[in-house]
C-alpha cells in the first residue's frame, strides 16, 4: 500500500537526521474505502493522487502551526504492508484517506519525496494563513487554499533530501 506522510521542511530535516519517520502512530494518507467512495473513481492512479493531495493539505496545516517553517508543502511517499496502516475514521472531509502507521518507517525505503517549487511559496504562505478559516467554511479562505493546490508538488528521490534542506 502506498501511503503519503505530510511533513514540513523542518520535519523532513528531523526525519533525515533520525533516519526514520516516526514515532508511531504515524499519520499518513492512503487510498481508503472512505476516500474511494468520496472520490468516486476506480482508477488507482487518480485515487493515489487524491491521497497525495490530502497529505499536501495536511502538510499545509502543519506549516500553519509552525511560523518558522519554510512555506513549502512536503509529503513523503512510502510503500508499506497493508497490515501496517489502519484507516482512521473521519467525521468530516479532512479525515478522508487518513491512516495510522503502527510503527516508525526507515526513511531510506521511501519511494519519493514531494515538495513545492519556489514559485509556490507565496500561494502556500497565503493558504497556510487561511487554512483554519477554510476548514470552518469560509469561502474566501478556501480560495486561498485552492491557490496552493493549483501547484503540483515536485518529485524527488530520497537521495536528494540533503539538497532540499539547504
Amino acid at each position: 500500500m502506498r501511503v503519503y506522510v505530510p511533513l514540513t521542511l523542518p520535519g523532513l530535516a528531523e526525519a533525515h537526521k533520525a533516519g526514520e519517520l516516526g514515532p508511531a502512530p504515524l499519520r499518513a494518507y492512503a487510498v481508503t474505502p472512505g476516500l474511494r467512495e468520496w472520490y468516486v473513481s476506480d482508477d488507482i492512479e487518480e485515487l493515489e493522487y487524491a491521497a497525495l493531495n490530502r497529505a499536501a493539505i495536511a502538510s499545509l496545516r502543519l506549516i500553519a502551526e509552525d511560523p518558522a517553517a519554510p512555506r513549502k508543502r512536503v509529503v513523503v511517499a512510502l510503500d508499506v504492508d497493508d497490515a501496517a496502516a489502519t484507516a482512521v475514521p473521519g467525521s468530516d472531509e479532512a479525515g478522508l484517506g487518513l491512516v495510522a502507521l503502527a510503527a516508525a518507517v526507515r526513511l531510506k525505503v521511501a519511494a519519493a519525496v514531494h515538495v513545492d517549487a519556489a514559485d509556490a511559496e507565496d500561494d502556500v504562505r497565503a493558504a497556510a494563513a487561511a487554512v483554519g478559516a477554510a476548514d470552518a467554511g469560509d469561502g474566501d479562505a478556501q480560495a486561498a487554499v485552492d491557490g496552493a493546490e493549483d501547484h503540483d508538488l515536485l518529485w524527488f528521490g530520497v537521495q536528494e533530501i540533503p539538497g532540499l534542506l539547504t
